[in-house]
Order: C-alpha cells, then sequence, then structure tokens
C-alpha cells in the first residue's frame, strides 16, 4: 500500500507539469511531505511545480538525486483527482504532464497567505481626463465592485503604472489592502426558491434524493426550452449544498453567466466562485485555493472548471449539455461532459446533463438504461412552445445583396408594431464569408492557412477564423492588382445588421456577436440590456441560441437553415436540429405566444420536417437506426489521428508508414481510412494530414492506438495528436 506520509530523505516520485514522459524521483525534504503534495523541485537550472505521486523507483544512484526545494502552501491533491487525471490521460491518450497542467492553471500557487493592494473604482473624478484615465475608470466602470492588482489593472487598461497612481492620489482610483485569498460567503441552501410545477417538483425531488445518497449517478434531464430546467437543478444543488458537499455547475459560454449568476444569487443569498477565462489571474488563483480548502461551495464555470482541487464535490451540472464548446479541440482533447460523469464515478457524486435537445450520446445512454432520464414537456407558467413555420426560397425573387425575404420582412414589421422584439438568426461571423476580386474570381485567403478570410467590417479588418491572423481590407486585388474590383460575396451578421437597419429604419438594431465587444462582461451587459428591452431587432449567431432568456422576444427568424446541413459531417443533421430547435425556443418565453420562421431551400428534407413536427423522439429513432447501421458514434468507436507539420511531403510519408503499419488496429478488427488532407489543410503555416480510425464499441481502442502509435519516432517539427471520440472533422 502506497505510505500517505514520507519521511526526509525518502524518495518520492514527482510528476512536473513538464514534457517529459514520466515522474521523476526526488528526496523528501526537510519535515517530509504528503502523498498529492505540490512542491517546487530542481529540473536542470529551473525550478518547476510537481506533485508528489508516490514512492521512487530507486533505480538511480541515491546519492545523485535531488531533494524536493518546498513544499508549497497548498492542499494536497486528493487520491481522487490523482486517479481522475490518470484515467482521463489514459482515455484521451494525453501525456500526464499536459493533464497535470489543466489541474494547476492558476498563477502564484507557490506564494504564502499575504495582504497586497489593491485598486478598484474611487468616489472622486480627477481633475482633468485624458484618453488613458478614461480607459481606466470605463474599465473599472464596467467591472464594478471588483477590485485588480495594479499590474492586473494596467495591464487590461492599457496604461502604465503611473497613470493608475495619478488617479489614486486623486481619489478617482481606490488603493486598498487586502487578503490574497479571502473565503467565499457563504450559500444558504434553506432559502426558498421560486415555486415549482407539479413536473419540476417531480424532477427535483428525484435528482435531491440520489444526491443525498451519496452514491454515483447520471441523469439526463430533458426539458423543451423556457421549462425551467434551471430552477429543477438548482435545487439538486441546494440538497448538494446541504449535504456539506460542493457543487459544479458548467456552462457553454462566458456571456451565459451573468444572468444565470443572478438567480443562484437570489436563491443562495450569495455569489458563487466564477471560473473562465474572463476572470483575472488574482481572482482564478484565490478560486484554486479555496475550492481545494472547501471554503468555495459552488463553482460556476467554463469546462476547465471540472480540474480544480474540489475536496468535496457532491454533484456536477453539464448546462446545454449537448453543446460542442464542451470539446476542447486544442492542447489537451478531451469533452467535459464526458469527463464530467468520469470524475463523478470516481468521487459517489451525482450528474445532472441538462438540455432541450440531448446529444444522441447522452439520449442513448439514457434509452440503455446507463442514465437516468427525466422530461419536462411544458414551458414554465403561462409561457407555450412557439409555432414553427418554413418559409420556401425557392418561391423569393430576391436581390442578390438582400437575404430577408418579404414574408420574414412582413412578419419582423408586425412585431415591431405591437412593441414586441423579433431576432433574425444566421450563424455566421463577421461581415461576408469571402471577398471576392470581380476582375479575376481571386478569393483572399489566410497566408498561414487553407482557409478563406471573413471580412469584419465592425473591426475594419480580414480575419481567418483558423489562426485569428487580421489584415487590412484590400483595395487592390492581390492576385491580379485590379483597383476597386473587391466585393464581398454572401452573409455574415454583420451584413445582416446593416440589411436590417434599411429594411426596419425605425428600429432599434442590435447585432450579437462574441468577436464585436472587446470584453466577456461587455458582451454580458449588452445581453441584459437587450433583455431589458434596449433594442427592436436583434441580429445574432449561435451564440444567442444558448440560454439566453429575452422576455419580450416573440418571433424569430432563421434565414439559413440549411447552411449545416452541408458536409459530411456525421452529426450534420443532429447539430442543425439541435439548432434549430434552440433557436426557435428563444421565441415566446413569457405570456405572449411565439413563431419561429425557418428561411429554407429544402423544406422537403428530413431534418427541416422534423424540425416543424416537433417530433424529437423520432427524429432520434431515425438517427440513432441510421448511426447503428453504419457502426459510428454512439454505436461505434471512432479516433482522429492528425499529423502536423511545416513540409507537405513529410507530414504524408509519416502518415502513410503509419497507416502501412496497422497491425496493433486489425488485430482488435479496427479499421484505418486515410491518410488524406485534413479538410482545413493548413493551420498557421503548419499542414495537416488525418487517419481515422474506426471500430467497434466493445473495442479496448486507447491500447490498441498507443502500440500503434508508439512504433512512430516523430523527426524535426512532425507533430501527432490523438483524438477519441472526434466531435468535428476539420
Amino acid at each position: 500500500m502506497t505510505p500517505s506520509f514520507y519521511d526526509e530523505g525518502a524518495l518520492v516520485a514527482v510528476m512536473t507539469t513538464q514534457p517529459l514522459d514520466r515522474a521523476l524521483d526526488y528526496k523528501a525534504p526537510e519535515g517530509g511531505c504528503h502523498l498529492g503534495a505540490f512542491v517546487e523541485v530542481p529540473l536542470g537550472p529551473r525550478k518547476v511545480l510537481g506533485v508528489v505521486w508516490g514512492p521512487g523507483k530507486g533505480d538511480y544512484d541515491y546519492n545523485k538525486i535531488r531533494a524536493v526545494l518546498r513544499v508549497l502552501d497548498a492542499a494536497p491533491m486528493r487520491d481522487e483527482m490523482r486517479a481522475f487525471l490518470e484515467k482521463s490521460a489514459a482515455y484521451t491518450l494525453t501525456p500526464m504532464p499536459a493533464m497535470l497542467r489543466l489541474a494547476t492553471r492558476a498563477p502564484g500557487l507557490g506564494d504564502p497567505p499575504s495582504m497586497r493592494k489593491v485598486y478598484r473604482r474611487g468616489l472622486s473624478e480627477p481633475d482633468r481626463m485624458t484618453d488613458a484615465r478614461r480607459r481606466v475608470l470605463d474599465f473599472l466602470n464596467e467591472y464594478g465592485d471588483l477590485s485588480f492588482t495594479l499590474k492586473e489593472l494596467a495591464e487590461l487598461s492599457g496604461v502604465t503604472s503611473s497613470v493608475i497612481k495619478g488617479l489614486v492620489k486623486q481619489g478617482a482610483v481606490a488603493e486598498e489592502d487586502s487578503p490574497r485569498d479571502l473565503p467565499f460567503p457563504p450559500m444558504d441552501p434553506a432559502r426558498p426558491g421560486k415555486e415549482l410545477t407539479e413536473d419540476q417538483a417531480k424532477a427535483a425531488r428525484h435528482i435531491a434524493t440520489a444526491v443525498q445518497s451519496g452514491t454515483y449517478g447520471t441523469t439526463l434531464l430533458r426539458g423543451v426550452t423556457g421549462s425551467g430546467k434551471t430552477e429543477v437543478y438548482l435545487e439538486a444543488v441546494a440538497a448538494c449544498l446541504s449535504a456539506g458537499r460542493q457543487a459544479l455547475v458548467l456552462l457553454p459560454e462566458i456571456a451565459l453567466t451573468a444572468e444565470f449568476l443572478k438567480r443562484v444569487e437570489e436563491r443562495f443569498g450569495a455569489r458563487p466562485a466564477e471560473w473562465h477565462s474572463g476572470a483575472t489571474m488574482t481572482e482564478r488563483r484565490r478560486i484554486w485555493r479555496m475550492v481545494g480548502q472547501g471554503n468555495a461551495q459552488l463553482v460556476i464555470g467554463a469546462r476547465s472548471a471540472l480540474f480544480l482541487p474540489y475536496q468535496n464535490l457532491g454533484l456536477i451540472v453539464v448546462d446545454e449539455e449537448h453543446d460542442t464548446s464542451y470539446k476542447q479541440e486544442d492542447g489537451v482533447l478531451y469533452n467535459a461532459r464526458d469527463m464530467a460523469v468520469l470524475r463523478a464515478s470516481l468521487l459517489g457524486a451525482q450528474v445532472v446533463l441538462a438540455s432541450a435537445t440531448p446529444s444522441l450520446e447522452s439520449w442513448a445512454n439514457a434509452e440503455s438504461g446507463k442514465y437516468t432520464r427525466l422530461d419536462l414537456e411544458a414551458r414554465f407558467g403561462p409561457a407555450v412552445m412557439p409555432t414553427m413555420q418554413t418559409i420556401d426560397m425557392r418561391a423569393e425573387k430576391l436581390p442578390s445583396n438582400r437575404w430577408v425575404s418579404e414574408e420574414l420582412k412582413r412578419a419582423v414589421e408586425a412585431r415591431l408594431a405591437a412593441g414586441e422584439q423579433a431576432m433574425l438568426f444566421l450563424n455566421r461571423r463577421g461581415y461576408a464569408p469571402i471577398t471576392l476580386c470581380r476582375a479575376c474570381g481571386h478569393q483572399v485567403g489566410c497566408d498561414q492557412c487553407d482557409a478563406r478570410m471573413v471580412e469584419h467590417r465592425f473591426l475594419k479588418r480580414l480575419m481567418c477564423h483558423q489562426c485569428g491572423e487580421t489584415k487590412p481590407m484590400p483595395t487592390v486585388c492581390p492576385s491580379c492588382g485590379a483597383e476597386d474590383r473587391m466585393a464581398p460575396v454572401g452573409p455574415g451578421v454583420e451584413r445582416l445588421g446593416e440589411e436590417a437597419v434599411e429594411l426596419f429604419p425605425e428600429a432599434r438594431v442590435a447585432v450579437l456577436s462574441s468577436d464585436m465587444y472587446g470584453s466577456a462582461r461587455a458582451l454580458k451587459a449588452e445581453i441584459e440590456q437587450i433583455a431589458e428591452g434596449g433594442a427592436d431587432v436583434i441580429i445574432g449567431t449561435q451564440l444567442v441560441a444558448k440560454g439566453h432568456n429575452f422576455p419580450n422576444l416573440t418571433l424569430v427568424g432563421v434565414i439559413d437553415s440549411d447552411l449545416g446541413l452541408q458536409g459530411s459531417d456525421l452529426r450534420a443533421a443532429e447539430r442543425t436540429f439541435q439548432l434549430m430547435r434552440q433557436v426557435a425556443g428563444r421565441a415566446g418565453r413569457a405570456e405572449k405566444p411565439g413563431t419561429a420562421l425557418l428561411q429554407t431551400y429544402q423544406p422537403e428534407h428530413p431534418v427541416i420536417r422534423a424540425i416543424l413536427a416537433g417530433d424529437e423522439e423520432g427524429f432520434w429513432r431515425a438517427e440513432a437506426a441510421q448511426r447503428e447501421a453504419a457502426g459510428v458514434p454512439p454505436y461505434g468507436r471512432m479516433a482522429g489521428i492528425i499529423f502536423s507539420g511545416p513540409d507537405v511531403a513529410q507530414v504524408f510519408d509519416a502518415a502513410n508508414a503509419l497507416a502501412r503499419n496497422a497491425g496493433a488496429l486489425t488485430r482488435v478488427g479496427a479499421q484505418v481510412f486515410g491518410p488524406a488532407p485534413a479538410p482545413i489543410a493548413r493551420i498557421r503555416g503548419r499542414h495537416r494530414v488525418r487517419l481515422l480510425v474506426k471500430a467497434g464499441k466493445g473495442v479496448a481502442l486507447q491500447g490498441a492506438i498507443a502500440q500503434w502509435i508508439g512504433q512512430l519516432r516523430l523527426k524535426g517539427d512532425l507533430r501527432l495528436a490523438v483524438d477519441i471520440d472526434p466531435q468535428s472533422f476539420y
């Protein structure tokens, strides 16, 4: 049995966050150390972070082994967390150091508790205003009561520290001493929540009973949009907190948190910890430490919140569980929904997967009895589901620069006349997806990627949505040199916004797209303003499909319902169905009934017909039957193998060599397809080639793949990534 404490001088294995293939032996420091202790160790000339993973191997001269430099002032990593990281690494075929980095993504973990200077908005105004001072004050006004270190405030405002110090002297910015890591205020699970319907109360009791049992289980909470799923799982959170355990709620989008945090604060009387990319480094450190000490009872976060060091996690809620943003597509390739189930199974915790349109994987697990399924069939209160109709675009005679049909235009005008809101939905960011030369036909592409650049007129730039590269809008064709012949082709939300302003000149038009706001908080503020009636016509991408509640919105018009039906993605039909149902569900969420109009050139397509009929079970059964017949997920297993490098010939040579030696896979009955250029064959200057592995559902695929790729020795700048259960095939 592995000891839990190692005396001074004992050999310990330390897993570091550095790209090594194993744990390294060190001597325990003066005073010894616990199993799971966070430590600082020497590695060459550097000092690096690591975790005591167990006893050392002792296969090296003891006298030459170096000692642990110090034990950090942090709660040791728990046994279940180490097991979770090991199992996650084994499932995703990720090296352990990369997995450990996910679990230590907070700065200053080794710093001792101390006081620090923090800065927030003061009560006075400066005697004179400069651009730099205005940036600081606008930033602090936007963030409300939050405080920042001097370095954070200077960097986030884009000013020097002397600007902030000058504002402190004038009282416009307040400088205060604050403890580094304060506990989060206690939540009160006994506070009364909203009155539930009979269906909601029944579902809430079922999940609360499961949470109080202290055992593992997963529940699929399927409820139509607006049915009150949030109130149901907040009762499960209350049961978890009452039992003295911590809870985690995962959300797919930072912009969703503003309204949700208000509801949590109303329910429990305090704000929870909020973990996502928009949190400051100071706040991330505080959350990481307080979660480990049990001083943060509830965490609301993005997918990476799953890797925080919870002391006693009893419930994980994955809201909008079908959302593709739960799959991380770079670095460590993992699906937070699946990893949530794994972590809960190791903890004896409950998982709630909430969605109006579940993923086929979760639907199939519920069908087979692996998950419990609870359904909420009616909208909360007086709200009813919207009526859904198609507009056959084949019968419309629109000019080439128009995308809103006459029928949709009339419907929007009727809603505006009634004092209601309308939404026009198009799942394309930017102004136009292609910029084309009318003289020679050249399409402006990214210099680093095999992708067309998207015009963002709001930014006055072309942008690559693969690597983020931008360039100025060209006035001269880079191919033929023709002047003033460059033209945008196709619509994005910015262009649709222009059209809406022309069609509805009296209306207030708001375009909601993540790349049009400087910060997550600015986007949240805009969404709140729209929900309170600050716009008449809302133009949005899939961002608006995710859980937002606009009480006065009664019409949703989908500009291109066929967009997701194109391509060879095996989940194309499923994702189109989910997105259209989710978007339509934004309409009529209060007392006024709603309507959804879908512009389509394929009104007879089975997916469009299923959306109109509202026959979700029929759609899932038909989709499941097709997938099962083809032996693809969730009724088979798949893995993507992606080679990349600057030399396309070298990339193909390596992929072909691997494909020719696939004995480890054929022995378990797996098939290998490819190699072939990836659909996006070059990103950031690196050529990309894919192999696809397909196997039966019961095949131990990871072991076979590990053996298969283990024979390969990558040379030079060649890289290989393994994507178990791929969600996209770009």
